[in-house]
């Protein structure tokens, strides 16, 4: 398990203001990350140069890295012609490989040079990567195949750098793979009584916690329309 390498950027604006076709829209995202070169510090809320322009959706100390596997971009590209994608495409901070969504569970907690992270929750994608590569379905895409990627907390700061290897220190839940959260959370047969299961796991992020607690109450799908397609429909 190897952290490939290492993004971090702020936001920034894109695109024509009164472009008549959505998609070429001006609009302002974070997703545009920068390669670090050397020892970057990762911090409870994240990388130094790091930053949201969504805050209310990302970042903060459940969402303070961004994850994600290098061997999806083959993937993309193969798969559904999105020859403009490379890694970083994303907007991830750390690209990581061999490290896959049925690999990493809630809680796992990693040594990453002087830092120590944990994972919190898997990524629910949104209409930014779509915009970004004018694919419109790219975010449905993406949690349909479970090629979502992950958030890590920060348990220790510290310095890390591209190249490093991943120590796995502690798997308290194995059973909560990121890959069995998307089918839980994205699957067609929407399964409450797991839902209340996974919402029970002691180091699922708060915020998903109360989520699919609600769900598992009300007995609902998602609404899904805002966050996957958003301005781009």
């Amino acid at each position: 398990m190897l952290l490939k390498k290492v993004y971090a950027g702020l936001p920034k604006t894109v695109g024509t203001k009164d472009a008549k076709q959505p998609m070429d829209r001006e609009w302002t995202s974070a997703i545009f990350k920068e390669s670090v070169e050397g020892p970057v510090w990762v911090g409870k809320i994240g990388l130094t140069g790091d930053g949201q322009f969504d805050q209310e959706n990302h970042g903060g100390p459940e969402k303070a890295v961004f994850a994600y596997s290098s061997e999806h971009y083959t993937y993309w590209k193969n798969e559904y012609d999105i020859t403009d994608i490379s890694i970083g495409g994303m907007g991830e901070n750390f690209v990581l490989e061999q490290l896959t969504e049925d690999m990493v569970s809630i809680g796992d907690t990693f040594q990453i040079g002087d830092c120590v992270v944990q994972v919190s929750q898997p990524r629910k994608p949104c209409w930014k990567p779509a915009r970004r590569f004018k694919t419109k379905n790219l975010a449905l895409l993406i949690q349909s195949t479970g090629r979502t990627g992950w958030y890590f907390r920060v348990l220790k700061e510290g310095l890390v750098e591209e190249g490093q290897a991943l120590t796995l220190l502690e798997r308290p839940y194995p059973q909560w793979t990121i890959q069995k959260c998307n089918e839980i959370i994205h699957g067609q047969k929407q399964d409450f009584g797991e839902m209340k299961e996974l919402a029970a796991c002691e180091l699922l992020a708060p915020s998903m916690k109360e989520s699919l607690l609600q769900r598992a109450m009300k007995q609902e799908k998602p609404d899904i329309q805002n966050r996957v397609l958003g301005p781009n429909d």
